[in-house]
């Protein structure tokens, strides 16, 4: 499988340094689609603060991807929802450090969740 970064720098707005306009993904065997994850403890959880609940649901996101063999390489797209629009740069600053130096298409909206306590929910494609 060969990843490719597609991030044209003319005729469109430029990527910011966190992200990548586009992933092309040649020839993947295996596919993972995630549903939404959040930053809940074992028993379902989530911590107060967004800070544990971003460590958490990029520890959950890293579980799930070690079932199916895979790691934060893999990962081809995420898609960040987020209680309050204050939360982004903690999200983008959660996202470069469970990615290092790979940069991926990435999408954050401001929406409500299911239960006041929840502030950040993931939603995940990783390719293999």
């Amino acid at each position: 499988m060969q990843m490719i970064v597609r991030n044209p720098i003319e005729g469109i707005y430029p990527a910011t340094p966190d992200y990548i306009h586009a992933m092309e993904v040649l020839e993947p065997k295996r596919l993972l689609f995630f549903s939404g994850t959040m930053g809940l403890d074992f028993e379902g959880r989530p911590p107060a603060g967004l800070t544990e609940q971003l460590e958490l649901v990029w520890s959950n996101i890293r579980r799930i991807l070690a079932e199916a063999g895979m790691s934060v390489d893999n990962l081809v797209r995420v898609t960040s929802y987020l209680r309050d629009a204050g939360f982004a740069e903690a999200n983008q600053e959660a996202r470069l450090k469970a990615l290092g130096e790979r940069r991926i298409p990435t999408t954050a909206i401001v929406v409500g969740t299911l239960e006041p306590g929840w502030l950040v929910e993931l939603e995940a494609i990783a390719a293999g």
